[in-house]
């Protein structure tokens, strides 16, 4: 953690009456930064951000009424369901927010709103893996990939997530057996982030990988990981009889909230087109609100059929899928 982030959170914590918004974030702030600029020059309402990483719900509950929070921003439908089965959120019945975000992607009882999608899908060897030869999740598991795949650890919520899907797909057994499967084609045992798995290819350690779409935009804008990115292709693997896995980033008001009026209107913001378009050119995401553009390096990775399933829904099958992946000893 930063100085500078260290001190936001005591002052956070020390300041209860805070005129501007106050937001805390499992999003790194160089990812959620350029939306606060852009809505604090259109309003003149400041954004203060803590970011933190881990303990985000236990510090809510330990602060309760009297916490700073007017905001959480954080990613995957498992962290937004948890903050508000904690009950430290509130419902934000809203037209603009209603209107500018499709139904599947925010909560039924308007707790949670989806602000960005992105797809978890494989990254490929340009050289070693053919174009056309990964289709499905279900083909992870066959033999052919033995000594082939990488992956991070699957008790992450991104393959959680995953796996939860592939539960509701399959049902138990079915994916007892993929993760079995899985596991044996493992070119080593799962370490690292996103990005690690695409060094692993262009060092030759592997062939494939599971990744979240957006990591190819921060690794051709970064001059030391660009390299890795321009060895590999995105692939969007399917379901059988389903689509490419989507999950999404997403912001909630907190149930104290002492700024709630600028809290709003910075939450219909991040829902806005302009906002939108930020998060498509900045952090290279899937923008949810219907006829904002993809950035144009994301519209170069193809056209995809997104799953169908409930977010709600692979929330739920999460501790199930959580149990499975652990009975395997997926990580071990």
């Amino acid at each position: 953690m930063t100085r500078m982030t260290t001190a936001l959170i005591a002052l956070c914590a020390a300041s209860p009456a805070l005129a501007d918004v106050n937001v805390y974030s499992h999003r790194q702030p160089e990812l959620v930064q350029p939306l606060f600029d852009a809505f604090t020059k259109e309003t003149g309402i400041g954004v203060n951000v803590a970011y933190i990483s881990k303990g985000m719900v236990e510090r809510l509950q330990a602060e309760g009424a009297r916490s700073p929070a007017d905001l959480v921003m954080t990613v995957d439908i498992a962290r937004l369901a948890q903050v508000v089965d904690a009950g430290v959120t509130q419902a934000v019945d809203d037209p603009t927010l209603n209107d500018a975000i499709p139904a599947e992607f925010r909560d039924p009882a308007n707790h949670w709103f989806g602000l960005t999608s992105r797809a978890r899908i494989v990254y490929a060897s340009k050289d070693r893996v053919a174009d056309g030869e990964v289709t499905t999740y279900e083909d992870l598991a066959d033999p052919k990939w033995k000594g082939r795949i990488c992956t991070r650890s699957f008790t992450n919520d991104y393959n959680v997530a995953l796996t939860a899907a592939y539960l509701l797909h399959h049902g138990e057994d079915a994916t007892k057996t993929w993760l079995t499967g899985l596991k044996a084609n493992l070119a080593q045992k799962p370490e690292g982030n996103d990005r690690a798995q695409v060094k692993s290819i262009w060092s030759g350690v592997c062939d494939i990988s599971l990744g979240n779409t957006y990591y190819m935009g921060q690794m051709v804008n970064d001059d030391t990981q660009k390299e890795w990115a321009d060895s590999v292709r995105i692939v969007f693997p399917t379901f059988e009889e389903g689509g490419t896995h989507m999950n999404i980033s997403g912001a909630a008001m907190t149930a104290s909230a002492p700024n709630h009026d600028d809290a709003l209107k910075l939450m219909e913001f991040l829902a806005s087109d302009t906002a939108q378009e930020i998060y498509a050119e900045t952090n290279h995401e899937f923008p949810i609100k219907e006829g904002v553009a993809r950035s144009e390096l994301v519209e170069s990775w193809g056209t995809f059929t997104p799953d169908v399933l409930n977010l709600t829904d692979i929330s739920a099958a999460r501790p199930a899928a959580l149990k499975l992946i652990e009975e395997v000893n997926f990580d071990g």
